[in-house]
């Protein structure tokens, strides 16, 4: 079974952008490259939100090569894109059937208006978001209420040169179960290694 990661960038009161979605004060350096530049190949499927997609396709990105791209949306129908395909389905129902598809891992990236039902259906396996050292006091935030507590187990913790923090949190799933060993398994022992 693929690994499906919540990633995205934040703010340390829990905005991933401004209400009128600008991400002006979004912090970029080397460390932060490197990170998503491993980070990437280890997947090759993207799960987004219109509103995601709408902010990345202003800055530019949205396809990326290698990766096929999904943007849940019940307005926008056709991409010449290649690799970006829009899907009207239920983001659950989609994402738990390609979990078990062949591939490297999922991430969904972006709102919290997607990752909600994710959450709730317990289908995100990892956490990995960049905390930015700044109170925004408003916006669009990255966690939205749940029905019910969920508990993360921390991996590692990273603390960039910027100010960042980057952190990265395994799900504990409700019923138990677990991501087979994999490279999974691999990455939390090497998180363990860098607490220590």
């Amino acid at each position: 079974m693929r690994k499906v990661t919540f990633g995205g960038a934040s703010s340390l009161d829990n905005f991933i952008a401004r209400k009128d979605d600008a991400i002006d004060w979004l912090l970029w350096n080397k460390e932060v490259t490197e990170i998503m530049k491993d980070f990437w190949k280890t997947i090759d499927t993207v799960v987004m939100g219109r509103r995601t997609y709408e902010v990345g396709s202003r800055m530019g990105n949205v396809a990326y090569p290698g990766i096929e791209t999904y943007v849940f949306s019940r307005t926008l129908k056709e991409s010449n894109k290649k690799g970006l395909t829009f899907v009207s389905e239920d983001a659950v129902d989609f994402v738990r059937r390609v979990r078990v598809e062949q591939g490297k891992d999922i991430c969904v990236m972006g709102g919290g208006v997607l990752a909600k039902p994710l959450f709730e259906a317990d289908l995100i396996d990892e956490i990995r978001i960049n905390i930015h050292p700044v109170l925004l006091g408003s916006g669009i935030p990255l966690y939205h209420e749940m029905p019910h507590q969920i508990d993360l187990e921390l991996v590692k913790c990273q603390e960039l040169s910027n100010g960042c923090v980057v952190v990265t949190y395994d799900v504990k799933h409700r019923g138990g179960a677990s991501l087979p060993a994999s490279s999974f398994q691999s990455q939390r022992l090497t998180g363990l290694q860098d607490k220590t």
